[in-house]
């Protein structure tokens, strides 16, 4: 009999797999961080993120602080085209890939406010299977739509079957209920106000009367009342066919028109005799808007964003697939308002960061790629130093300031010794330790000037201490006392003596015996690179050289 927790789902090899991740600090280099040397406006933002390093890994170490903070997240991920695969057979790339995806997207997920949207860039490849993906991950219920850009202005390859015109962009509202997105600003809505009132201001008459679609009295029986003409003749919504119809709104709203003088009569002509019809006026917006398309042929395309790229950073530094600045201010413009802060785990080029940057808003960017250094600083630096005249400069009116702090991602808190024993790092120094052992356990790193003992915490009466010392019993009785007993302490060491039960105000665990299990310790890398595949799967009866059950028998 099926089961009832059945689902819709897409389901692939390997998907039942997901990496144990290893919480990770964020170390700042400040040699790399860079901000203006002095304020250029009132709204400089010099706390944004340049992060080097797996990006997989990287928002892991965000979770902790920016879950439910980020406004608007876009990643152009690696497309897969099948090159990166060539030597697995049909099936298993899709597998690979969409579990990269997955991981990646579970994590944003989480990073995502409330009314926040993400924006997945992608290609024909694999789009129909990341929408699917993305349902699970987000809900249906929350896809807003695919937006389509079209990324060439010139003719292509007349070699290829159909020329790939175009690239997508999925969204989804974290809640569709609390997501707003904003509109373009259109001023020609506003010759649709023809009339003009006393005072000579532009405006608009509408019938009262409800017409098409559900307008008949049976549909609103509510919206079927009599309404007081200036002569005092009670007037009734009528179809021109004499149906019964209704009004377009109910008592209520018609009384408020009505004291507001927005009620407006007209007499009209009916079968040879004067009525009167009423009309709601209507004045046009302060600041008239459209909602976008969902077609996107209006913005620059790849020729012109690798151009503005040459310029901006020099011809040395190609990139094969930068993204024009306008396409992502107008991602940045609809998600988001200044000041919210917009997330790039896949930071490429740095566009989204230049964006970001020149149209007010906080960012994170990811990138793990050499071009980091190369493309990403350079870029942006000549953002900060208002240098960098193309893109959206003009558009935005950007003049320069702020700043990034670079950081880069701590290695692994623990390592094998040489009797390949987990043991903590050499890199680690105390500060260290007690940054990672708090993000651990879930707390949040907050070391206290006056007490040695509060490294962080979970609550305002729940505190952490770390230590790599060896405890015994006085020391472990001499902070029972301290902490007292309206607070609680986790202490975490890598040995004592005692019993842990002889302090009720205090919890005692030994590192890394207490954390060896929750993680993949010595990972690096979980990025999308070909040399970090597993391997592909033996075809039926294929040995591999040296297999060990092979040589035995």
């Amino acid at each position: 009999m099926p089961s009832k927790k059945q689902k819709l789902e897409l389901t692939w090899i390997g998907k039942e797999n997901r990496p144990k991740l290893e919480p990770r600090i964020l170390v700042e280099d400040q040699e790399k961080s860079y901000h203006a040397p002095h304020r250029v406006g009132e709204n400089d933002l010099f706390d944004n993120k340049l992060i080097f390093g797996d990006n997989l890994l990287a928002l892991k170490a965000l979770e902790q602080d920016y879950a439910g903070k980020v406004k608007c997240i876009y990643i152009d991920p690696p497309f897969n085209t099948g090159q990166a695969f060539e030597h697995y057979e049909d099936g298993i790339e899709h597998s690979i890939w969409l579990s990269l995806m997955r991981d990646r997207l579970t994590i944003l997920s989480r990073l995502l406010s409330g009314d926040g949207s993400i924006w997945v860039h992608c290609n024909d490849d694999e789009q129909a299977y990341l929408k699917v993906t993305m349902d699970e991950i987000f809900g249906r219920q929350n896809f807003v739509t695919c937006f389509i850009w079209r990324k060439v202005d010139s003719p292509n390859d007349n070699k290829v079957a159909v020329t790939p015109d175009h690239e997508y962009l999925i969204c989804y509202f974290k809640d569709r209920s609390k997501g707003r997105f904003r509109q373009k600003p259109d001023k020609s809505l506003i010759e649709a106000y023809t009339l003009r009132d006393r005072d000579g201001n532009p405006c608009r008459d509408r019938l009262l009367k409800k017409n098409g679609k559900n307008s008949l009295r049976s549909d609103r029986p509510s919206m079927f009342f009599p309404i007081k003409a200036p002569d005092g003749t009670e007037v009734l919504p009528i179809h021109d066919d004499g149906r019964e119809a209704r009004w377009a709104a109910g008592q209520a709203k018609v009384n408020e028109l009505t004291s507001q003088k927005l009620l407006i009569w007209k007499e009209r002509i009916r079968d040879g005799e004067n009525v009167w019809v009423p009309y709601t006026r209507e004045y046009p917006p302060e600041s008239p808007s459209r909602p976008f398309p969902t077609i996107w042929a209006d913005v620059h395309t790849t020729r012109q964003a690798k151009a503005h790229l040459k310029k901006a950073i020099g011809a040395e530094n190609e990139f094969d697939t930068p993204k024009p600045e306008d396409l992502l201010k107008r991602v940045v413009f609809i998600a988001t308002n200044p000041g919210d802060l917009v997330l790039d785990s896949f930071l490429g080029s740095g566009t989204m960061a230049a964006v970001a940057h020149k149209m007010g808003r906080h960012w994170i960017g990811i990138e793990l790629g050499e071009h980091c250094h190369t493309h990403c600083i350079p870029r942006l630096k000549k953002v900060i130093d208002g240098e960098d005249a193309g893109g959206i400069t003009k558009a935005v009116d950007w003049k320069g300031g702020g700043g990034f702090r670079y950081y880069k991602l701590a290695p692994s808190l623990l390592e094998k010794d040489k009797w390949d024993n987990w043991v903590i790092s050499k890199d680690y120094n105390a500060a260290m330790l007690a940054e990672a052992v708090c993000k651990l356990e879930g707390f949040t790193y907050a070391p206290s000037d006056n007490l040695y003992w509060q490294h962080g915490h979970s609550t305002e009466q729940d505190f952490i201490y770390v230590t790599t010392a060896s405890l015994k019993h006085v020391q472990l009785q001499q902070l029972s006392e301290e902490v007292g007993s309206d607070r609680s302490l986790l202490v975490v060491c890598t040995s004592f003596r005692g019993t842990k039960e002889g302090y009720p105000n205090l919890t005692v665990k030994k590192i890394p015996k207490a954390v060896l299990t929750r993680c993949e310790w010595g990972k690096d890398d979980y990025s999308l690179r070909v040399e970090n595949l597993p391997k592909p799967p033996l075809k039926p009866g294929q040995m591999e050289l040296f297999d060990q059950e092979s040589i035995e028998s």
